[in-house]
C-alpha cells in the first residue's frame, strides 16, 4: 500500500479545479488514481453522528455517486466513512484527503487503513500535501479542508455542530466560490445547529440527491429518489413500512412491530440479503432506496 507518489502544480495531471483555489498545494502526495478533469463532489459531517444522519449521508452519497459523481471526504468515522463507504457500494469512484502523511503509519484514524485500502482496491485515491512520516495536528486537519472543497464543485455538509470541521470545510467551499449545501435536521439536535446556520446564511438545503444535481445542472442522469421497498412477506412489510419513517435499531423494531425478537432477527437478515435494507452499524437498520 506504500506506493506513494508525487504530482506539482506545473504537472498535467494535477486536479484542474484545485488550481483554481487561492494558495493550492504546490505538491501533492498520492496513491491511486488521480485525474486532472473529473466531477469531484464532496460529502462532510460530523464525527459522532446520529442514525439520520448516517442514513441520508448513504442514501445521498450513494445516489450522487451512482450519478457519476466522485464522492470527496477525509477518511474521519462517522460521516465521512459513511460517504466513502457508500461510494464504494454503487461501484462509483471516491477520494479520501487526509490531513497527515499517506504511509501506513501516519494514516489518522487508523481504524480506517481497511477503508483506506478498498478505496484504492476500486481504482479511488488517497490525496495530502504532506510528505510521507507526518502526523496529523490542530493546523494540517483544517488546511486539509480547503483540499476537500477545493477538488469538488460543491460541499454537502450532512450533520455538524455550530463549530466543526464541517463548517470549516463550508467555510473554504464560500471563499472558493464553490456551491454549498446543508441537510436540515431537527431543531434541537446539536448535530443541525451548524447545518441551519449554513441554511440560514445561503446554503441551498438538500433533501435527496436530485437537489444537489439539479442545482449543479450537469448532464448527469438523475436517478429516481424514494423508490418503494417492498417485501412479499406480511411481516416483512411491517418492517419496511415502520423503517420508511426513518432508521431504528433493532430493539425499536421488535418494540413497534410487537414480534418475537428472533422472528425480527431472522425477517431483517433475509431483507437485508435482497438488498432491500441496511444496516448502518451497531444494529441500526435503514431502507436502502436503490
Amino acid at each position: 500500500m506504500q506506493n506513494i507518489r508525487k504530482i506539482t502544480i506545473e504537472d498535467q495531471d494535477y486536479p484542474k479545479l484545485l488550481k483554481e483555489i487561492k494558495n493550492p498545494p504546490k505538491v501533492l502526495y498520492f496513491k491511486g488514481k488521480l485525474s486532472p478533469e473529473e466531477n469531484c463532489f464532496a460529502v462532510v459531517g460530523t464525527r459522532r453522528c446520529s442514525p439520520y444522519g448516517k442514513e441520508l449521508a448513504w442514501e445521498i452519497a450513494g445516489d450522487l455517486a451512482e450519478a457519476g459523481l466522485t464522492i470527496v471526504s477525509g477518511l474521519a468515522p462517522g460521516i465521512d466513512t459513511v460517504s466513502h463507504l457508500a461510494a464504494l457500494e454503487k461501484k462509483g469512484r471516491t477520494i479520501a484527503v487526509l490531513g497527515t502523511g499517506l504511509d501506513e503509519k501516519s494514516i489518522y484514524p487508523q481504524s480506517n487503513l481497511k477503508l483506506a485500502k478498498e478505496i484504492l482496491e476500486a481504482s479511488g485515491a488517497l490525496v495530502s500535501e504532506y510528505p510521507p512520516e507526518t502526523s496529523g495536528t490542530h493546523f494540517t486537519f483544517p488546511q486539509r479542508n480547503r483540499i476537500v472543497s477545493g477538488l469538488s464543485l460543491g460541499v454537502l455538509v450532512v450533520e455538524a455542530k455550530k463549530k466543526s470541521g464541517a463548517l470549516i470545510t463550508a467555510d473554504w467551499a464560500r471563499k472558493q466560490k464553490r456551491a454549498v449545501f446543508a441537510l436540515p435536521g431537527p431543531v434541537r439536535s446539536l448535530n443541525s445547529k451548524g447545518c441551519h446556520y449554513l441554511i440560514k446564511h445561503g446554503a441551498k438545503l438538500v433533501e435527496n440527491a436530485n437537489d444537489i444535481l439539479k442545482e449543479l445542472n450537469l448532464n448527469l442522469s438523475i436517478y429516481e429518489i424514494n423508490r418503494p421497498a417492498k417485501s412479499n412477506n406480511k411481516e416483512g412489510a411491517l418492517i419496511l413500512d415502520i423503517l420508511k419513517e426513518g432508521s431504528l435499531d433493532v430493539d425499536k423494531i421488535i418494540e413497534r412491530t410487537k414480534l418475537p425478537a428472533p422472528k425480527v432477527a431472522s425477517l431483517l437478515a433475509v431483507l437485508e440479503i435482497k438488498g432491500t435494507i441496511r444496516n448502518l452499524g451497531g444494529n441500526i437498520y435503514a431502507i436502502s432506496y436503490r
